[in-house]
């Protein structure tokens, strides 16, 4: 789960983060309220959705040369005019996709003089099963070209969970962004809340870009994007009520009403499959005969008849599915529930594209039987492989 910029900076200062003040707003009217309520003179006015490169955005309903989701106003005017601006619009990053997010909150915040910017963020380190500290000099719009053409200009640091931060932790990062004396104590200390904010949330990932200097030497969190865990969300019931459900892809948020993994992709031929080693290699043996898959669906191992009607309706709902392959190993699931919920939902939302199931393990025969006396366009398949090649046979040949 992932929560706005405004919700990661308030969460954060509740561990000792610094950030500069700021105000969320949902109107032009509260944006121009939030600005009364900051020192000034300069103020930033940015677009919250959840998604990076805000600032260098284009909205699909300005004209090109319009600024992007984050604007800088030095008066109450200016700030009114950058929240009429982007509230109710469109905005499109390099995150988003073409057909971008609509803006329907802002985030005003305290102006700063920034004298340098860096990046540092915290993740799990696959590789070694640790949390890492991910630092560089070169913070900004502009980490994801960093990444490509100088990736020698990040480093990481990964931190034993048997010890939790140390303060050698703390000078290993601020010596990777070159920072001496009192920057380098203010850069331990906040590298220290931000990993306890890390285990104490149960966070999945906390971006920090930039993590700026500014000229009277403080070190402030200028943005912040945070995501959970959500396997962990219900140790924090409390961090459920930041979720922002207009963000999410609708059929994403319906799969989570019934504890579906679904991840909604570019390809033509919708799957579902229970367990998620067996829906890589169905995904993987889609592409492998010459077509991609529309989803990623892992229906678990305790699904029941609703779960799988549900996932099948959510998989028809994608208009560009062109074709369906069901590929199921029955243990802990029974092949019978999943052709009963497959002819359910079938029927139900009257079926017009080709379907191949590949039923194996408990109950298969029962499964099959189901199958085979439905009434439906059902074509039967005995191992993946052939399951593959005849979704694809069947999608070309309705073409």
């Amino acid at each position: 789960m992932n929560i706005h910029e405004y919700q990661a900076k308030e969460l954060l200062a509740k561990f000792g983060v610094p950030v500069p003040a700021g105000f969320a707003a949902l109107s032009v009217e509260e944006a121009v309220e939030a600005s009364k309520k900051l020192p000034g003179p300069l103020y930033v006015v940015k677009a919250q959705i959840h998604a990076g490169g805000r600032g260098k955005g284009k909205f699909v309903e300005l004209p090109p040369e319009a600024k992007g989701g984050v604007r800088l106003a030095r008066s109450e005017e200016e700030v009114r005019a950058a929240a009429a601006d982007m509230l109710g619009n469109t905005l499109v990053t390099i995150q988003t996709g073409e057909h971008g997010k609509q803006v329907n909150r802002l985030y005003v915040t305290d102006g700063v003089d920034i004298a340098k910017e860096f990046y540092l963020a915290l993740l799990v380190n696959r590789a070694s099963g640790r949390v890492g500290l991910v630092v560089s000099t070169e913070g900004g719009m502009d980490i994801e070209t960093v990444a490509h053409d100088t990736p020698e200009k990040i480093q990481t640091l990964d931190i034993d969970p048997a010890t939790g931060f140390m303060p050698h932790h703390g000078r290993s990062v601020a010596a990777a962004l070159g920072l001496t004396g009192d920057l380098a104590k203010q850069a331990s200390n906040t590298a220290s809340k931000l990993y306890d904010a890390f285990i104490g949330t149960d966070a999945a990932q906390i971006e920090i870009n930039p993590l700026a200097v500014t000229t009277d030497n403080q070190l402030l969190v200028l943005d912040a994007k945070v995501g959970f865990d959500s396997n962990a969300l219900f140790r924090h019931k409390d961090l459920m009520s930041l979720r922002d459900e207009t963000e999410e892809d609708p059929a994403e948020l319906e799969a989570s009403k019934y504890d579906l993994a679904y991840i909604k992709l570019d390809g033509d031929i919708g799957c579902m499959v229970n367990g998620a080693g067996l829906a890589m290699a169905t995904m993987d043996i889609i592409k492998l005969n010459g077509m991609f898959p529309a989803n990623f669906l892992d229906v678990g191992g305790g699904a029941n008849k609703e779960k799988v009607t549900a996932a099948f309706k959510i998989i028809l709902a994608d208009p560009n599915v062109k074709g369906i392959l069901v590929n199921i190993f029955g243990g802990i699931m029974k092949c019978d529930i999943i052709a009963e919920g497959i002819v359910a939902a079938a029927k139900e939302v009257n079926l017009s594209v080709p379907l191949v199931v590949r039923l194996e393990g408990t109950n298969v025969e029962k499964g099959k039987e189901i199958l085979s006396t439905s009434g439906l366009a059902i074509v039967p398949a005995n191992d993946l492989g052939d399951a593959a090649r005849k979704i694809v046979a069947e999608v070309k040949a309705a073409a």
